[in-house]
């Protein structure tokens, strides 16, 4: 009897993963389970390793592209759930089971005044992929709140609990992200108190009438960002065809001052750019997908570039993975031919890449 069947897991079979994805696109998973509990967790583990198959830990499939082909191995759908909160001082912290859903959380939080994360709403998955991730937005990011989360380590075959200075957090990375050492099983937060938001976002002050660095009721803050993001369909909506991503497909890259000089020549004007430290910037990866030829709604297939917002790639319909990456790879070398900058997919490949 193998260790799956004689531990608690009910696995199925040959269970259809578009229908679990934002993109909708992929092949069948060999074998799911649900992780309601860490216990499930560490029983996926060793069911995987019994019949010596991979494992793939799936939230809210909003940040993955799944081959054709699927996925020949165990997927653990997260289903941790839990939240509970305790006030220290002027700080509350709020541990959370990372099956609970992202944005419910963001709206909790906005509603109990819990400071620190109004300007990551909308964004769709789970709160276990956010560390992962370092999900971040409208000058913002995970990292800020995060103090602490708790991992199966495989390695150890034990349970962890991390503090932020060990989880590696850096622009949309962390040391979670593409490894399949560790599985997150819940996440800390530290919120102050306050019914504000600070606005960092030239976009977001823009949008809100204030000058950056203001501070606004953090209700207005989650409407308005919840606005733009609709507006770029990045807020998902069975109405809305553009919603069929990924979210931005490539992250912005970061370049030293001679290559953003040198994009600024061949695009004969200055792009969009943020400090990023030590003489290095931050380009705003849209602007250069647009300039190089990819505009909102390139593509004749079924899949192409989003209408609404040149970083996201849509599924139109019937897409396959083969389609989506062929596009991906298509913008990714005229980018690289037109400026010389190589922009690196923020989505997690299962079986495929964006290598031939």
């Amino acid at each position: 009897m193998s260790v799956g069947e004689s531990s608690s897991l009910h696995v199925t079979s040959h269970v259809p993963l578009a229908p679990l994805t934002t993109l909708r696109v992929g092949g069948p998973a060999a074998r799911m389970v649900d992780l309601c509990s860490e216990d499930d967790v560490r029983a996926s583990v060793a069911d995987a390793d019994a019949h010596r198959q991979p494992l793939l830990v799936l939230g809210g499939g909003s940040n993955l592209v799944v081959a054709d082909e699927g996925f020949a191995g165990l997927v653990g759908r997260m289903a941790i759930r839990g939240i509970e909160a305790r006030r220290t001082g002027d700080r509350v912290l709020v541990d959370v089971g990372a099956g609970e859903d992202w944005d419910a959380l963001v709206a909790r939080a906005v509603e109990e005044g819990w400071r620190g994360v109004a300007s990551l709403s909308g964004i769709p998955g789970r709160v276990g992929a956010t560390p992962i991730q370092n999900v971040g937005a409208y000058g913002e990011e995970v990292a800020d709140t995060v103090a602490g989360v708790r991992v199966f380590d495989r390695a150890s075959n034990a349970f962890v609990d991390m503090a932020p200075a060990e989880c590696g957090f850096g622009y949309r990375a962390s040391m979670f992200k593409r490894s399949e050492r560790w599985i997150v099983t819940s996440v800390r937060f530290a919120f102050e108190s306050g019914d504000d938001a600070p606005v960092r976002y030239a976009e977001l002050a823009r949008a809100l009438s204030v000058k950056e660095g203001g501070r606004v009721p953090a209700k207005q803050v989650r409407e308005t960002v919840i606005a733009l993001r609709r507006g770029k369909g990045m807020v998902l909506d069975p109405a809305d065809p553009d919603s069929v991503s990924a979210g931005s497909f490539f992250v912005n890259p970061v370049v030293d001052l001679a290559t953003a000089a040198q994009v600024e020549v061949l695009a004969g004007a200055a792009p969009p750019s943020f400090a990023a430290g030590e003489g290095r910037v931050k380009l705003a990866a849209a602007w250069l997908v647009e300039r190089a030829g990819f505009v909102k709604g390139w593509g004749e297939g079924r899949a192409g570039v989003s209408r609404k917002h040149a970083l996201a790639l849509v599924n139109r319909g019937g897409a396959t993975s083969a389609e989506l990456l062929a596009v991906a790879r298509a913008i990714r070398d005229g980018v690289r031919a037109r400026f010389g900058v190589t922009l690196e997919p923020e989505p997690v490949f299962v079986g495929c890449s964006l290598e031939r």
